[in-house]
């Protein structure tokens, strides 16, 4: 059983293991980073609301205190025409009063649509808010949900590496590389002949008979370009305490 086949199949069988643990995961990962480029998009919204609400808060008060400024001036400058001089003096301050009067109320006009506007952000910033919390909530709850499934496949994870880490270390890195190579094209890269066949496909009984009688070397099925593994052996977790023992 110290057979290089022994030794793949072994492998074969530990990572079959990880991946029927990896697969409790399902798409847990993905809706993960999906969920947080949701939150993302939120927070975004919530920061470009609150910097556009901000800046009008900013023009309100800013045009509060220059309404009162304009009113002041008006104020001042009607004390003003009863000691003019003369009718040029008083036509003048006159004309000056129509200007901060017409500033003023083009102002205030202004002042009162933002005002609308302060009030329609406001409204848009509050469900914002709420949304982001809702999709935060719904990050949180696929994160705790990502925990409990870790947690519980923690322990046997560790195990499984640390067997396969042992394997890996009695196996010729040639072998290593072939095995990695073909495992980029199919989940399982090494199968066992079933009835001298691999995946439906039926292998000549002289080429089974070669792999029975070589068992120090690998053959890749010419169908499914996975490695072979001979029905004879039988594969389970005595075989991985064996190799990786």
């Amino acid at each position: 059983m110290d057979t290089l086949i022994h030794k793949v199949a072994a492998l074969a069988y530990v990572d079959k293991q990880i991946s029927y643990l990896q697969d409790e995961y399902g798409d847990l990962p993905e809706q993960i980073e999906s969920q947080k480029e949701q939150v993302t998009t939120c927070e975004k919204m919530v920061n470009e609301t609150t910097g556009i609400l901000q800046e009008l808060k900013d023009f309100v008060n800013k045009a509060k205190t220059t309404l009162v400024d304009l009113k002041t001036k008006e104020e001042n400058l009607a004390k003003q025409q009863f000691q003019v001089r003369n009718n040029k003096e008083f036509d003048a301050i006159t004309s000056e009063i129509k200007h901060l009067n017409l500033e003023h109320s083009e102002l205030s006009d202004k002042l009162r649509q933002e005002g609308i506007k302060e009030e329609n952000l406001t409204n848009i910033l509050e469900k914002q808010k709420t949304d982001l919390a809702s999709e935060q909530k719904k990050l949180e709850d696929l994160e705790a949900e990502l925990a409990d499934v870790s947690s519980e496949q923690d322990d046997e994870l560790k195990e499984l590496t640390k067997k396969r880490d042992s394997i890996l270390k009695k196996i010729d890195q040639e072998t290593i590389d072939e095995y990695n190579r073909i495992g980029q094209y199919h989940r399982e890269a090494a199968v066992q002949v079933v009835k001298g066949s691999c995946r439906g496909y039926k292998i000549p009984s002289q080429r089974l008979v070669e792999i029975r009688n070589n068992m120090d070397r690998i053959f890749v099925d010419e169908h499914t370009g996975r490695i072979l593994i001979p029905e004879e052996i039988t594969i389970d977790e005595s075989l991985v305490e064996s190799i990786a023992d």
